[in-house]
């Protein structure tokens, strides 16, 4: 796994407005950790069920490679899981650009500087 790149994950059990279910997640975490088999992985889910103008909960990608379905980026949901919960091959992988856009958008939900 790299930063960036999309994979199937479980994420039940969840509580509340969590996520759950079978769905992609978005790799977020730094190279260096995925690098060394760290236990855990830090991700931001997607979602089929697209919401426009959601600025900036949300970043909207295309289909494309193996991912099938139009997806929204939660930036709000971010997460830490174990890569035991990862499932199959990579569907698909962001640009550094699209990278950096989400990067903004999850500073601005943290309320980084």
């Amino acid at each position: 796994m790299r930063r960036g790149e999309v994979y199937l994950a479980y994420l039940n059990p969840n509580k509340g407005k969590e996520v759950g279910k079978l769905r992609p997640v978005l790799i977020l975490q730094t190279d260096f950790l995925n690098e060394v088999n760290h236990p855990t992985v830090i991700v931001l889910p997607l979602s089929t069920k697209l919401i426009d103008d959601a600025y900036p909960l949300r970043y909207r990608i295309n289909k494309r490679d193996n991912l099938e379905k139009d997806s929204d980026i939660l930036c709000d949901q971010v997460r830490a899981i174990s890569i035991e919960r990862i499932r199959g091959e990579k569907l698909t992988v962001l640009n550094q650009e699209e990278l950096k856009d989400i990067e903004k958008l999850v500073k601005l939900v943290l309320e980084f500087e």
